[in-house]
C-alpha cells in the first residue's frame, strides 16, 4: 500500500499541474515496468476516486489544516489517505502507518507527527464532518463552484441530477454489430455465460458490472463494440442509407464510423487530425471486418484532403470541454476553466463552416459534442444557422447523463 498511495499522490500532482487523469496514468506506468498487475489497478482505482470526490476531500483537508502546507505533495498524500479512509476497505491502521511512513521521505521527515495527528483527527470526527461537508455545494457536489453555477443557469430542473450523475461509476454499455445479430440474441449469450445485463435498445446493452472485454463472448469475433448508449445515438441520427459517400470529420477512435457502418453499405470517409489515434480506427475496422477511406488530416482544413466530391452524410463530432463525461474522466472537471469555452467555441465555428461546403445540396451534417454546455452545443447551433441561409434544422437533442448514458448534444442540419 505504500507505494501504492505514493504513485496515486503523483498522479493526483500531475493533473494538478494540467496533464490528463489517462495520460498521467499511463507516463506513471511506463516509467515503472516492474508495477504488478494488482498495484496498476489500485494506483487507477484511487487515482479515479480522488478526483471523483475532490470537492469533499479538500474541504475537509481545509478543515483539519485550515492553511496550506508548505509541501504540495504532502497535501496530496493527505488527499489520497483521507480517500483511502472514508471510500476503501483498506484498513484504516495500514493507511495511516503507510502515509506517515511516506511522510518521512517529504520535508526530511519533520511533518510525520503532522500527517499522522490529521488522520487520526479525520478517523474521530469522520460523521462531523460528513456532516459538515453536506452544507459546502463544492463539496457536496464534487465539481467547482463556477461550474456548479453554469449548470444551475443551463438546467434550473435537473443541474443536481446531472452533477450527482456525473459522480457516479459509469456502466459499461455494448453495441451489438447489426451485421452479426441483435441485443437479444447476445444476451442469451452472455446468461449462458454467466453475466447479466439489461436491454437498453434492438442493438444495445448495459452489463451488470464491468469485465475485461476478452472475458465476453464473440469480441474477437467483432460480435460486439463498447460504445455508451449516448455516444450510440449518432449513427441512427444521420439518416444513412445504402450507397452514400459519408465522411466522419473527427472519427478517431472510431466508434461511430463502425457503427455506420454497421448498419448501412456506405462509403465513408474516416478523418482525424491526430494520426497516432488514426490506429485505433484501423484496429476497430479490422476487428469487425469493415472497410472505410481513413485519412490523418484537418477537418478544419479541407483543400489537403478532400477531393472535391461532395458527401451526403457529414459527422461533425467536434471538440468540446468533454463536460457530458466526466464520470469517465473525473479529471476534466478541475481542469477546465471558465475560459475555455469561447476558445473551444471558436474552433467549433471554424471546424463547422469549412466542413459545410463539402456537403451535397440536400445533404445533412450532424453536429455532436460530448458537452452539456449551452455555450457549445444551442448557441453554437442558434450562430451556425444565422451564418447560413441554406442550413435548415431537421432536429436537435440534449442528453444529460443519467444511469443508461452520458451527456451528448447532436442537431441535424439539412443543407436546402
Amino acid at each position: 500500500m505504500h507505494r501504492t498511495q505514493e504513485m496515486a499522490a503523483q498522479v493526483v500532482e500531475q493533473v494538478e499541474n494540467g496533464r490528463t487523469l489517462t495520460e498521467a496514468l499511463a507516463r506513471l506506468l511506463r516509467a515503472d515496468a516492474d508495477i504488478s498487475t494488482s498495484t496498476r489497478g489500485a494506483v487507477q482505482d484511487i487515482s479515479y476516486g480522488v478526483l471523483r470526490h475532490k470537492g469533499e476531500l479538500n474541504y475537509w483537508l481545509r478543515t483539519l489544516v485550515p492553511k496550506p502546507l508548505p509541501y504540495p505533495a504532502l497535501e496530496r498524500l493527505l488527499l489520497v489517505a483521507l480517500y483511502q479512509l472514508a471510500y476503501t476497505r483498506a484498513a484504516p491502521y495500514a493507511v495511516v502507518d503507510h502515509a506517515v511512513k511516506h511522510a518521512g521521505h517529504i520535508a526530511a521527515g519533520r511533518l510525520k507527527g503532522l500527517v499522522n495527528g490529521v488522520l487520526r483527527n479525520f478517523q474521530r470526527r469522520e460523521q462531523e464532518l460528513r456532516q459538515s461537508s453536506a452544507g459546502n455545494e463544492e463539496a457536496h457536489y464534487n465539481h467547482p463552484a463556477w461550474w456548479i453555477r453554469s449548470l444551475r443557469r443551463a438546467y434550473p430542473q435537473d443541474w443536481q441530477a446531472v452533477l450527482l450523475a456525473s459522480n457516479t461509476h459509469p456502466p459499461m454499455t455494448l453495441r451489438i454489430n447489426a451485421r452479426l445479430g441483435d441485443a437479444k440474441q447476445y444476451l442469451a449469450k452472455l446468461e449462458q455465460a454467466g453475466m447479466s445485463a439489461t436491454l437498453l435498445g434492438s442493438h444495445a446493452l448495459r452489463l451488470a458490472r464491468p469485465v475485461p472485454v476478452r472475458e465476453l463472448p464473440g469480441f474477437a469475433e467483432g460480435e460486439f463494440s463498447v460504445q455508451d448508449f449516448g455516444a450510440q445515438q449518432a449513427a441512427p441520427m444521420l439518416d444513412l442509407a445504402d450507397g452514400m459517400r459519408v465522411l466522419d470529420a473527427c472519427a478517431a477512435p472510431g466508434g461511430k464510423t463502425c457503427h455506420m457502418l454497421e448498419l448501412n453499405d456506405i462509403d465513408v470517409t474516416a478523418l482525424d487530425v491526430d494520426e497516432s489515434r488514426l490506429l485505433r480506427v484501423h484496429d476497430n475496422l479490422a476487428r469487425l471486418k469493415l472497410s472505410a477511406k481513413v485519412i490523418a488530416g484537418n477537418a478544419g482544413q479541407p483543400d489537403a484532403w478532400w477531393d472535391g466530391k461532395p458527401f451526403d452524410r457529414i459527422l461533425a463530432d467536434v471538440p468540446c470541454t468533454a463536460s457530458g463525461v466526466v464520470r469517465r474522466h473525473p479529471d476534466i472537471k478541475w481542469l477546465r476553466r471558465p475560459g475555455d469555452f469561447a476558445e473551444l467555441a471558436a474552433q467549433q465555428q471554424q471546424l463547422v463552416d469549412a466542413l459545410w461546403p463539402l456537403l451535397a445540396s440536400g445533404g445533412k451534417m450532424l453536429y455532436a459534442t460530448c458537452s452539456i454546455m449551452p455555450e457549445e452545443n444551442g448557441q453554437q447551433l442558434t450562430a451556425f444557422l444565422a451564418r447560413h441561409a441554406d442550413a435548415r434544422l431537421v432536429n436537435a437533442e440534449q442528453l444529460l447523463p443519467c444511469p443508461d448514458h452520458d451527456g451528448f448534444y447532436y442537431a441535424l442540419v439539412e443543407k436546402t
